[in-house]
C-alpha cells in the first residue's frame, strides 16, 4: 500500500494536533529528490495534544508496523502517554509519531527550528533545512547519510542565491 501523505497530514491538521514534519517529507519540502514511504512527525507531548492526536489518528485504524496480526494494540491517550515513538501502519499508509528525535529533542525544542509550509495542500510546520541537516547527521543511519550530501548542496545553493 502506498502512503497518502495528504490524508495523513489533513487528519493531523484538522484534528488541531501540534506537530512538525521531519524526515523524508521535510527533505522533499526543501527540494530533495529521494523517495520516502512514510510520514514522520514530531508531536507535542502535552496531555491536550496527546488527546487530539489519538482522536485524529484513531479513525485511520493505526497498528504497530511490523507487529504480528492480532496483537492487541489501541492507539489512545493512555498508550501515547506511556510511550514516546510509534511506527504505525494506517489505512492511509505508514506514519511515524515521534515524541522526540535524536539530535533535535522534542516538539518544544524543535519548534524554533521549524517553519510554516504547505505540504500536499495542508498548512503545517516543517523542520528548517539547517535543523534537518543537523538531525540527519546526529541520527547517523546509512539512509540519513545518503541524503545529507543532497541536503547540504541544496542549502549551499540557497545561500549563494541570496
Amino acid at each position: 500500500m502506498s502512503t497518502s501523505f495528504g490524508t495523513l497530514l489533513r487528519a493531523l491538521a484538522h484534528g488541531r494536533v501540534d506537530f512538525i514534519v521531519v524526515g523524508g517529507i521535510a527533505a522533499a519540502v526543501h527540494g530533495a529528490s529521494r523517495s520516502t514511504y512514510d510520514l514522520d512527525v514530531v508531536y507535542a507531548r502535552s496531555s491536550e495534544n496527546i488527546e487530539r492526536l489519538a482522536d485524529a489518528v484513531g479513525p485511520l485504524e493505526p497498528y504497530l508496523r511490523g507487529a504480528p496480526p492480532g496483537l492487541p494494540f489501541r492507539l489512545d491517550r493512555t498508550t501515547i502517554g506511556r510511550g514516546l515513538n510509534f511506527t504505525l501502519v494506517t489505512s492511509a499508509g505508514d506514519l511515524d509519531l515521534l515524541g522526540e528525535i535524536v539530535g533535535g529533542g522534542g516538539y518544544a525544542e524543535l519548534l524554533p527550528h521549524s517553519e510554516p509550509v504547505t505540504v500536499f495542500g495542508v498548512e503545517c510546520r516543517c523542520l528548517s533545512l539547517d535543523a534537518l541537516i543537523a538531525v540527519k547527521r546526529a541520527a547517523g543511519r546509512v539512509k540519513d547519510f545518503e541524503v545529507l550530501a543532497e541536503l547540504e548542496a541544496i542549502r549551499d545553493e540557497k545561500r549563494r542565491a541570496r
